[in-house]
């Protein structure tokens, strides 16, 4: 288990109690291969970053995502990272920065379900941790990813954008993962401060 209990005490000691919610989306046999392949080392969580500078909102772009399409970083802890660690490389590898945590904000606990539930229908857990995230004192904030691999682009976005046009993207992928982090992107906003 990569993000253990004693780890998730550690964070809502340091950067405060998360709103929960859980969820649950039916999910196309493609759709629940490929979140299945997601799950290295049976990793079942991500690491979601809210980064606001001036009024926008850092957003990522993945290489499969047509050109309009973006969302906030995420990423997986790996064995052994600390939270902060963790995040810090992810923060490198997809936006040029290495952030740092500010504000737990939500726990996302969703289950991916391929057929029908009740008869055999097989199930993914999946825990997304949310938080507020700042580049470090001083560093102009930047966006250059380092990690091409995964991130094709990262760009500030105003909120017209990130609920528009972005968001439009995400959706006209049809892929229920995405369908997710559209969703996401709707909590945190309708719960927690823009800016």
């Amino acid at each position: 288990m990569y993000f253990t209990p004693d780890m998730i005490s550690q964070a809502e000691a340091r950067y405060g109690q998360p709103q929960t919610l859980r969820l649950n989306y039916s999910t196309p046999q493609a759709h629940f291969d490929f979140i299945r392949s997601t799950q290295k080392h049976g990793r079942a969580h991500d690491v979601t970053m809210y980064l606001y500078h001036e009024g926008r909102l850092a957003v990522t772009r993945k290489p499969m995502y047509p050109p309009g399409a973006f969302r906030p970083p995420s990423g997986g802890l790996h064995p052994g990272d600390t939270l902060e660690e963790g995040m810090a490389r992810e923060g490198a590898e997809e936006l040029g920065i290495a952030v740092i945590p500010e504000k737990y904000l939500l726990r996302v606990r969703v289950d991916f379900v391929c057929g029908d539930p009740r008869i055999r229908g097989d199930r993914i857990p999946w825990t997304t941790h949310v938080f507020r995230v700042k580049a470090p004192a001083g560093e102009t904030p930047i966006l250059s990813p380092q990690d091409h691999r995964e991130i094709a682009e990262a760009r500030w976005a105003t909120e017209a954008e990130f609920f528009g046009t972005m968001r439009q993207g995400l959706l006209e992928m049809s892929s229920t993962g995405l369908l997710y982090r559209a969703h996401l992107g709707d909590v945190v906003w309708r719960d927690f401060e823009w800016s």
